[in-house]
């Protein structure tokens, strides 16, 4: 009997954390336990005769990220900067994420103009590593970028 090599499903090989590089201020970041970012734009139907709408109207664009680090990494940034300058203080990045796939082909997302709101510590007893959480304000996302 044999039995025939069947994909789980349709996608084969996933991509998942261990296939994204995320450098950051010109180098790759090793010290990143999350990364998030999205971005909007608001919609809504416009209405006119009838029960049913006649069009639709947009708003804003609206992009937004964040990232969390290890406080080595943090330290790192924060030893980069000149005496008294804060994280915020930094002019505004890029973020460039790459998703490697399994066939070699790797899929790139630009996150633009990031600057840091925020800066801080909060740790607790029985914890193995800190990690800190910072809130980015983002011009725009561009997407699949070459």
């Amino acid at each position: 009997m044999t039995t025939d090599a069947t994909i789980i499903n349709r996608f084969g090989q996933m991509t998942g954390w261990n296939n994204i590089v995320v450098n950051l201020l010109s180098r790759d970041v090793e010290g990143i336990t999350e990364l998030s970012y999205d971005d909007s734009v608001s919609k809504e139907h416009a209405y006119g005769a009838g029960k049913y709408p006649v069009g639709r109207g947009e708003g804003n664009y609206e992009a937004n990220a964040s990232i969390t680090l290890y406080k080595e990494e943090v330290d790192g940034l924060q030893g980069a900067l000149a005496t008294g300058q804060r994280l915020q203080d930094i002019l505004p990045f890029d973020i460039n994420v790459q998703y490697e796939k399994k066939d070699g082909s790797i899929q790139k997302d630009r996150i633009r103009n990031c600057e840091f709101t925020n800066n801080g510590v909060e740790v607790k007893n029985n914890d193995g590593t800190i990690s800190i959480k910072f809130d980015l304000i983002v011009s725009h996302i561009e997407w699949n970028v070459i």
